[in-house]
């Protein structure tokens, strides 16, 4: 259960990461909210989706299983390092409206759908570690939306680099063990 709840973080440092800017930028009630809903609720769909794709393809990849999770992990990881670097898409935002939030959702957890995978080689049950995603996603949004309100952007790249590092090492940890 440690590797669920530490793949939860890992992945939920997308959300939290542009929950920040979200904060920074816009200061309408209910954002928290919002951001903690948008994002937990994808964050938690995607990588039961991939987990659902990972088990009707394991039978055939079994052998080389462990190979995927490390690549699509590390591919993951080093895309979010290589993110964190770059400006953030909050900065284009002109009004944080459903529309934009539900974008973001998807944008920040389609690399929870590839993680997913990853769950296939987990021994969890799959609906508890998808819920654990969800609800440790929705944590770090909302607080990323009041932490954006008081302190501004400067915490933003550094959680997407400690996202990005955790799950390279996650993938490391399938290879090796």
């Amino acid at each position: 259960m440690i590797e669920v709840i530490i793949l939860a973080i890992a992945l939920s440092m997308d959300a939290f990461a542009v929950s920040i800017g979200l904060g920074a930028k816009e200061n309408s009630p209910g954002l928290a909210l919002k951001a903690g809903l948008f994002f937990g609720i994808f964050q938690a769909l995607m990588p039961f989706i991939g987990y659902a794709g990972g088990k009707g393809v394991l039978g055939w990849i079994e052998a080389y299983s462990h190979w995927i999770a490390f690549g699509l992990l590390l591919l993951i990881g080093v895309k979010m390092i290589y993110e964190s670097l770059q400006e953030g898409v909050e900065e284009d935002i002109a009004a944080v409206t459903n529309k934009m939030m539900l974008i973001l959702a998807i944008a920040t957890s389609v690399d929870a759908m590839a993680a997913g995978f990853s769950l296939t080689l987990l021994d969890a049950n799959p609906y508890v570690a998808c819920l654990v995603i969800g609800i440790t996603t929705f944590a770090f949004s909302w607080s990323g939306v009041i932490i954006g309100r008081r302190s501004g952007t400067w915490l933003e790249s550094k959680a997407e680099i400690f996202g990005g590092v955790v799950l390279v090492l996650m993938g490391f940890k399938f290879l090796l063990f």
